[in-house]
């Protein structure tokens, strides 16, 4: 029956997606160059490349972004600087924006070789015995995701970023994951569980 209700829940939420156009999104990006650099690469460690990110996954953080502000943080993703610049964006503003960011060559990282142990079994198998499903199951073998069911591709994102959102995630300071999937595992996850998943998934491609 769950299989089933977010099976539902997918097919509905694929019908409220605006048709992005590149060249619109490109003249609206300036603004996001100065975090996200103009090739969508993050300008530091602290923040997401969104080169290559699909774009419903985009659309759907600004929207919550956006929702987070409107709602006084009782909804969506809370994040004062993003809240504020997704507040004076329409819907055909956030589908334009996705659709350029995508829409760029994805960035490379790297996965250093001390995060490969511990990061790698976790990504790959997870941990049956304390209920850690394994990453591959949503996000993919190369970390690319899927764009249709919503996970983003995390391929060569830094770790800093990764870090910052699975601690997140885990405090419950995020929220606005599907069916409380990320908080569920990253709960159980220990700080250097966490540091090692963070670095490998960057040079998984």
């Amino acid at each position: 029956m769950k299989k089933l209700a977010l099976i539902f829940t997918l097919l509905a939420s694929c019908t409220s997606w605006a048709q992005g156009d590149v060249e619109a999104g490109k003249a609206k990006a300036a603004t996001c160059a100065a975090c996200h650099g103009a090739d969508g690469k993050g300008i530091t460690g602290q923040y997401p490349n969104l080169a290559g990110q699909h774009p419903r996954y985009l659309e759907k953080q600004l929207k919550e972004f956006k929702l987070a502000m409107t709602t006084g943080g009782e909804q969506g993703r809370n994040d004062p600087v993003m809240g504020g610049m997704a507040m004076p964006l329409s819907e055909q503003d956030m589908a334009d924006l996705a659709a350029y960011f995508s829409s760029l060559p994805a960035i490379e990282g790297t996965t250093p070789e001390s995060s490969i142990e511990i990061g790698q079994q976790l990504y790959r198998v997870g941990d049956a015995e304390r209920g850690i499903a394994a990453c591959t199951a949503c996000h993919g073998p190369r970390g690319n995701g899927t764009s249709l069911s919503g996970f983003p591709d995390i391929s060569g994102q830094p770790a800093e970023y990764i870090k910052k959102q699975l601690t997140m995630f885990r405090e419950g300071q995020r929220s606005n994951d599907m069916n409380a999937m990320m908080r569920s595992v990253a709960a159980k996850l220990s700080d250097k569980e966490i540091d090692a998943l963070s670095q490998y998934v960057g040079g998984l491609h």
